[in-house]
């Protein structure tokens, strides 16, 4: 994988441990390796209300109020998509349904949540994609593999990574070192070291040029030149000149930064929303964001007011 510097600093984590990079996870080859999940970068609007949360050890999920509507449970949790979410007890993932129900018994190594229909699952060493009834549509057999947006997902095949379409057929051959999920009719492709994108034909559309990159959302990917983290637009524009330590992708208008190793929120302009304050940050999803204080994490609403008080 990439080195530490080479990623852009999205930190949309898991509710537990683990900062999420923008880079696509390569399926680890024992099955008793840790996974880390993410809250991920295209949140927005995705958690239907339901946030997952830590007390005592177990996981459960909480509603916009800051009340528990599922109570702790399991042993990890990752956000709800398309009515689901994916949940871990022992050493095997499952998913619930919003009653909390489980829908799809524990039986993957690691899974992701439904995006496009689909969910990214890891039987063994090797990823395939699920549908909501939990029948394979797309065997596991590759090293690696993202989730799908646009009716693609990026998958790893010998050593280079292309996308594929929903029915698993190559639609973008593998080419590139590395790449992110399609957002917004783009995705993020490293040639030569350097970070651009293309479209959904494979095109670049922005050249490689960036020492990282995020998704685009609302119109804006951050990205890193130098040392620094800024913004540009789908022609590739500086929109936000680099100027912060970390820079997270753009959701619901606001997007995590973080200056002096403190995270707040700015707007599509830049300007400061939710001043840097807090040791982490992720995306808001329906109007609520998780944020860390240490290892304790809570969710914060988009005046920076607790619904969630941080908790370990």
């Amino acid at each position: 994988m990439d080195s530490q510097t080479d990623r852009v600093g999205v930190t949309h984590r898991w509710f537990e441990t683990g900062k999420k990079h923008f880079l696509l996870l390569i399926a680890l080859l024992a099955v008793t390796a840790t996974v880390v999940f993410a809250i991920s970068v295209k949140v927005g609007g995705r958690s239907e209300g339901l946030y997952p949360v830590r007390l005592n050890g177990k996981y459960g999920y909480m509603d916009k109020s800051g009340k528990v509507a599922i109570q702790p449970q399991f042993d990890q949790a990752s956000i709800f998509a398309e009515g689901y979410a994916p949940v871990r007890n022992g050493n095997k993932w499952g998913f619930i349904d919003r009653h909390g129900k489980m829908a799809i018994a524990p039986q993957f190594d690691l899974a992701d949540p439904f995006s496009d229909g689909l969910a990214m699952v890891g039987s063994g060493p090797r990823l395939g994609f699920i549908d909501k009834s939990g029948k394979y549509v797309i065997n596991p057999q590759y090293d690696g593999a993202g989730g799908f947006g646009n009716d693609r997902a990026p998958v790893l095949v010998n050593g280079r990574w292309g996308f594929i379409d929903k029915s698993g057929k190559l639609a973008i051959n593998p080419q590139f070192e590395e790449t992110g999920n399609f957002s917004e009719g783009m995705a993020l492709v490293r040639v030569g070291g350097k970070y651009g994108y293309i479209d959904k034909s494979g095109k670049v559309i922005v050249n490689p040029q960036f020492e990282g990159g995020g998704e685009f959302n609302s119109g804006r990917a951050a990205v890193r030149l130098g040392e620094k983290f800024g913004y540009i637009d789908k022609s590739g524009k500086l929109v936000i000149n680099p100027q912060f330590d970390f820079a997270g992708d753009f959701s619901e208008g606001l997007a995590p930064v973080a200056v002096a190793k403190r995270y707040g929120y700015i707007d599509r302009d830049g300007k400061f929303m939710i001043n840097p304050q807090y040791d982490d940050a992720g995306g808001f999803t329906a109007g609520l964001a998780p944020i860390w204080i240490g290892d304790r994490a809570g969710y914060i609403n988009k005046d920076g007011k607790y619904v969630w008080n941080p908790t370990s």
